[in-house]
């Protein structure tokens, strides 16, 4: 594609960066056959290759963002399905992400919507808070949208976990790694089990478990809304709180099992590009790992036939933002289970972070087209790598949904995942041969 930028223009970083992925689309549309909002909504302008037109117009231009080119580019998932589809290796996410900051920092929008992104990044990062607005659903009364939020809350909020305290947890046997795990925001408010389960299972493979005093939120949901100082004052603490780690007895690897927070670290060394973090930014970067490739190093133990089909719904962060696709499966059928994969298995659940949040219709179509595909394969269980598609997917079937870590720390001695135990689809007398010795 043919760009016409400024030299002054070009001195930005964000628009030289903008620049380089323009030049490489070919326009050949290989993404529209990917993209999830341009399947359910049918408008070239919302799939990659029109959002692409609109952003180089735009950035080319310095236009002030009018509403619809705003409401083309509000519609992508950022499920990055694109960037998997795409031969000319389009880099999308840097291109919408800098979009976005642009939209931010010149559009102002409607109130509903400038009160609601407000809300949402005052309170989806920090986990207290989190906690407080689903106790609290009066929350969602001056706010229509909010009902997304207070539909997707468990029925019960968790109770505090300490392991997410600043800590070590020493590994059972000899140390075969040191590894820093990443606790979360809003999973610490969602399911505390996942974190749990990870500490277990990473500690009785080997590994010395730190959590990091200072860690937190990863930055991500505020990022893809185009918050910029608010994303990388969070994303900072982080590297500061690694980086110490790394500094004092060393780090084998970051350890993420959210995996749109794991994408979004990743980045970490592009975010920061240029800055006094930039140095510590790529070291964290270059040792963030997802759950999955971390386990893939350790002696997991081959496990019997546990006779449970479990259905893998693959998270877009995972499979397009980090290009990890058969690890998970790789480790769930070297523990005993069953794997079966849904139809379009490449597609989006809906969640995406806050889309589920700012656009509840297309989300709830595509959930419901998830659920399907999924139910399809009459799975015991279903397992995912991510919290966002958890409660998106659980807010839609009966079939009890999982970490696949809770799965993997069931099968090498830890407990039955709670929800299975909720569950109707694994009853008596099954869990009984399901269990593993402690």
């Amino acid at each position: 594609m043919q760009t016409t930028f400024t030299p002054e223009q070009l001195t930005d970083p964000g628009t030289a960066r903008a620049n380089e992925i323009l030049r490489t689309c070919v326009h050949c549309g290989f993404c529209t056959a990917t993209c999830p909002t341009y399947q359910v909504l049918g408008d070239e302008l919302d799939s990659p290759r029109g959002r692409i037109y609109l952003i180089k117009d735009m950035l080319e231009n310095e236009r002030v963002p009018d509403a619809k080119t705003v409401g083309h580019i509000d519609k992508c998932l950022s499920c990055l399905a694109c960037m998997t589809t795409c031969p000319s290796g389009v880099h999308y996410m840097h291109l919408v992400d800098h979009a976005r900051e642009y939209i931010e920092q010149k559009y102002k929008r409607p109130f509903s919507d400038r009160a609601l992104r407000w809300v949402l990044a005052r309170i989806l990062p920090y986990p207290m808070r989190f906690r407080v607005a689903l106790l609290g659903a009066k929350i969602g009364r001056p706010f229509a949208r909010l009902r997304a939020m207070l539909e997707m809350a468990p029925k019960q909020v968790p109770p505090v976990s300490r392991n997410d305290d600043p800590q070590s947890f020493a590994p059972h046997g000899a140390r075969k790694k040191r590894v820093a795990l990443m606790t979360g925001c809003a999973q610490k408010a969602l399911n505390t089990d996942i974190n749990d389960a990870t500490i277990r299972l990473l500690t009785r493979l080997g590994c010395e478990v730190v959590v990091a005093k200072g860690a937190g939120c990863c930055g991500a949901l505020t990022h893809h809304m185009g918050k910029t100082s608010e994303s990388h004052g969070t994303a900072a603490k982080n590297i500061r709180a690694w980086a110490a780690e790394m500094d004092g007895d060393g780090l084998d690897a970051i350890v993420i099992n959210t995996s749109g927070c794991g994408t979004t670290v990743k980045d970490y060394g592009h975010m920061f590009r240029g800055g006094p973090l930039a140095a510590d930014a790529e070291r964290v970067s270059s040792l963030a790992m997802d759950v999955s490739e971390i386990l893939m190093q350790l002696d997991l133990p081959e496990g019997d036939d546990k006779g449970l089909t479990v259905a893998y719904h693959a998270a877009c962060s995972l499979q397009h933002g980090q290009q990890i696709k058969t690890y998970p499966k790789d480790l769930l059928k070297r523990a005993g289970f069953t794997i079966v994969e849904p139809k379009d298995s490449h597609l989006c659940c809906g969640s995406a972070g806050t889309y589920n949040l700012m656009q509840p219709e297309i989300s709830k179509q595509l959930k419901v087209r998830k659920v399907q595909t999924l139910e399809a394969k009459n799975p015991d269980v279903i397992a995912a790598g991510n919290i966002g598609c958890m409660m998106q997917i659980g807010g839609g079937t009966a079939v009890p949904i999982v970490h696949t870590v809770e799965l993997l720390d069931w099968a090498t001695g830890g407990p039955m995942p709670p929800k299975i135990c909720e569950g109707a689809s694994v009853t008596e007398p099954q869990v009984p041969n399901l269990r593993m010795p402690a």
